[in-house]
């Protein structure tokens, strides 16, 4: 006697087709909720890294661990621009302290000069911190790649942040916004956002 072959019942392939669909969906739904954010660049203060109109893959503060030097990461205080969020770069974390030599444009971290090829100029521009400043506990020391177009911790109104005010860190760039220079979206630049941008 020849073995039996089961059938598939009628729209079952459909009904599986469905359920795999619906699953995925749901599973976006709650990784956008709980995990991951999408948030725009607004101005130039992160020139050349980020461009206005960027769009960023923000990985939710809760899952980010310790914010690190190099850290781009999205955030907002009360009263400062509007309490809008901004995206700036972590330059140093608690306990470690920040000197500026604006006549020659650079930043120190424990005494150290930083190399930051990612910046788009040294960093002259004075904003009225007083230095050297070590970060309080809970805090990081944020500021714009684009230095001396950046409104950042170098301004006492924003100061140090403390990281209950950080949204998250930016871990991939989605979709890039045009350059200011010639209007135009630079699809190469897509990708992953490190601390060596």
């Amino acid at each position: 006697m020849g073995k039996r072959t089961r059938g598939r019942m009628p729209g079952q392939e459909l009904y599986e087709w469905a359920q795999a669909l619906v699953c995925s969906v749901l599973a976006v739904v709650v990784l956008f909720t709980f995990a991951v954010r999408i948030i725009g660049v607004s101005g130039g203060s992160m020139r050349e890294t980020l461009q206005d109109g960027d769009l960023l893959l923000v990985l939710d503060g809760w899952l980010c661990g310790d914010y690190v030097p190099g850290d781009i990461v999205i955030l907002c205080k009360p009263g400062f621009h509007e309490g809008n969020p901004i995206v700036k770069r972590v330059v140093a974390a608690a306990g470690q302290t920040v000197d500026i030599d604006f006549a020659l444009g650079t930043v120190y971290v424990d005494g150290a000069a930083l190399e930051e090829p990612y910046t788009r100029e040294p960093t002259f521009t004075d904003e009225g911190t007083e230095f050297p400043l070590t970060v309080p506990e809970g805090c990081v020391f944020v500021m714009g790649d684009n230095r001396n177009g950046s409104d950042d911790s170098r301004n006492p109104a924003l100061g140090p942040v403390d990281i209950r005010g950080v949204i998250g860190r930016a871990f991939y760039l989605a979709v890039p916004g045009a350059a200011e220079e010639t209007k135009e979206r630079n699809w190469s630049r897509m990708g992953m956002l490190n601390q060596e941008d």
